[in-house]
Parts: C-alpha cells; structure tokens; sequence
C-alpha cells in the first residue's frame, strides 16, 4: 500500500491558519466536503465524534483525524500543513502543524492500513522536517509520496 494511491497533490493544502482545534476540523470538512461533493456538517460530526474517543493528535506535530464516512465510494486522504501550530490535544500535549484527514468507507477495512502507511511516513523526522520546510505543494507531495523506482 502506497500513500501515493490515497493523496493526490490536488488534495494537499498549505499554510491553513485555524486559531483552534475545532476551527481546523471545520476547515479540513469544508476542504473535504468541497472535494466530495458531500455535506461538511456530516463529516464534521464524524471528526468531532471520532475525537470525543480520544484524540488523533499522535504527537511530534502530527494528527490524523479520521473516522468512517456514509456515501463514499472510496477512502478520501487530505494534507495540511498549518501556518502555525495549534493545541489538539495531542498523545505528547505539543501543538501540531501536520494535519492528515483520513474519511473511511463503511464497508472496507483497510482503513487501518492506510492510517499506518500515513503515520509510517510522516514519523521519519527527516520526512517531517523536509514537509515543514517544504516550498510547494508539489514539494511536499514528492516528499510524502516519493515515486516507486
């Protein structure tokens, strides 16, 4: 599995500048709603109940919001990188500026799959690193999914 097969550059969006959590979530469901064609109230439920579970934010600056999604045919994967860090309640208490929304299908389970290839990816610092200082979208597309030799 490739991260490549989930992130297309279109869906990768720089220097987003919510002031809070909540704030991010929304412009993440409007991100996605956009792209979709779905309604950004439902995919903002689903965040927000997927976070009352506990928080997404699994630390060194990265959270991976997600949660299962009625009406997609297929998983639906978006990068932010934020313009300034923002408290998200995160498994280490530090902010984060490395934001990927994961919406699953309600039928397939793979879901599980594509969150460790994300968290896999972004984990290695000099992968995190390279994205922070990254110029372009098609910068950090490269650097989250570099091609296949």
């Amino acid at each position: 599995m490739k991260l490549r097969d989930y992130l297309p550059p279109e869906n990768i969006v720089l220097d987003l500048a919510p002031p809070s959590k909540a704030i991010l979530i929304r412009q993440l469901a409007a991100l996605a709603a956009e792209r979709l064609g779905l309604d950004a109230g439902e995919i903002v439920r689903v965040l927000t109940n997927r976070e009352t579970l506990g928080s997404t934010g699994i630390g060194a600056g990265i959270a991976i919001p997600h949660a299962n999604l009625q009406g997609l045919d297929r998983h639906f994967c978006l990068f932010a990188r934020l313009a300034k860090p923002v408290d998200f309640e995160a498994v280490d208490d530090e902010p984060v500026d490395l934001v990927f929304l994961l919406l699953n299908t309600q039928n397939r389970s793979d879901h599980l799959n594509i969150l460790s290839c994300i968290a896999r990816r972004v984990r290695e610092e000099e992968v995190a690193t390279a994205i922070r200082r990254a110029t372009g979208v098609q910068d950090v597309h490269s650097r989250l999914c570099p091609a296949i030799p």
